[in-house]
């Protein structure tokens, strides 16, 4: 049986906006440190592999976490501790070690993410979703925590989490691979905003407008996926408890014998046709082997 941690937060504190280790200029504190850790962890394992290819499904080491940020203070959000829940439980029924965070702090945030990359790091294969709001700030990518409160595109990076930083550091493991989803193009929070959906309804919708998140490449053995593409805008739902992109990926994930590149094609085309094209998701991979989420009976990746 696969472990399945929930971390939920009754409560939010002003005095926890910001981790001891943040300053004004942040990114390049937490870059440091995470860098520091991830390098010693790497070392204490003895990791050497070349290549990227990942056990027998049913041999292979899975980690996850995911993470679902709805209660924001100015801008809450309908459908992402929702959807974070949903995708965790089918993870964990796909042989996943799960962590569930649900309405995370900026301490709550940074902090899963770089404890993500040290517990997993001798994973053969590594998943994060999120869910809640995201920003492009000066060409990079950042996820909010529930408490952010940035005055000005200069106090993004110290009051939120990097994204590009994360997948960097999983990016330095020289084994397995990494899958980022991303279901965060939402429009700038800090203003609000709708749009009018293929059936005439307004809908919320969840990154900055008009830019929406910036481009990320995936480094080697890693497939970062978008729930739209670069600087469009995600839907944050109509109905049913999940976002559109949530939904369609959760109507494939555990699709047997289906490789993850076709799966997320399958995404890509269910959330088009339903948004008449508004919203098109868009990934970037690097993998270099094959992977399939739940195997097949065939002798392909499912195997």
């Amino acid at each position: 049986m696969r472990r399945l941690t929930i971390v939920r937060r009754p409560g939010l504190h002003r005095s926890e906006m910001r981790p001891p280790f943040f300053d004004t200029t942040g990114a390049s504190n937490r870059r440091r440190l995470c860098s520091c850790a991830l390098a010693a962890a790497i070392a204490s394992v003895g990791i050497a592999l070349a290549g990227r290819a990942v056990p027998a499904i049913h041999d292979a080491r899975k980690s996850a976490l995911v993470i679902g940020n709805a209660r924001y203070r100015g801008s809450p959000l309908r459908n992402p501790v929702a959807d974070a829940q949903a995708v965790a439980a089918t993870l964990q029924s796909l042989g996943f070690d799960v962590e569930l965070r649900e309405d995370t702090t900026l301490r709550e945030l940074v902090e899963s993410l770089r404890a993500f990359v040290l517990r997993a790091v001798d994973s053969d294969v590594r998943v994060l979703f999120y869910a809640g709001h995201g920003v492009q700030a000066r060409g990079r990518n950042y996820l909010l925590p529930v408490d952010t409160e940035p005055q000005s595109e200069d106090e993004i990076p110290g009051q939120s989490a990097d994204i590009g930083e994360f997948v960097d550091r999983l990016g330095e493991i020289r084994r397995g691979i990494n899958v980022v989803i991303l279901d965060a193009c939402r429009v700038n929070p800090f203003e609000g905003g709708v749009v009018v959906g293929p059936d005439g309804r307004r809908l919320k919708f969840r990154g900055v407008a008009p830019a929406g998140l910036a481009r990320l490449d995936a480094p080697l053995g890693t497939l970062v996926a978008f729930s739209t593409a670069p600087g469009g805008v995600a839907l944050d739902g109509t109905g049913g408890g999940h976002s559109i992109y949530a939904k369609h990926l959760l109507a494939n994930l555990a699709t047997p014998g289906l490789a993850i590149e076709q799966m997320f094609k399958r995404v890509r085309i269910g959330v088009a046709e339903e948004t008449a094209r508004a919203q098109v998701p868009w990934d970037s991979s690097s993998l270099t082997g094959d992977f399939c989420f739940r195997p097949g009976h065939d002798a392909g990746c499912g195997r």
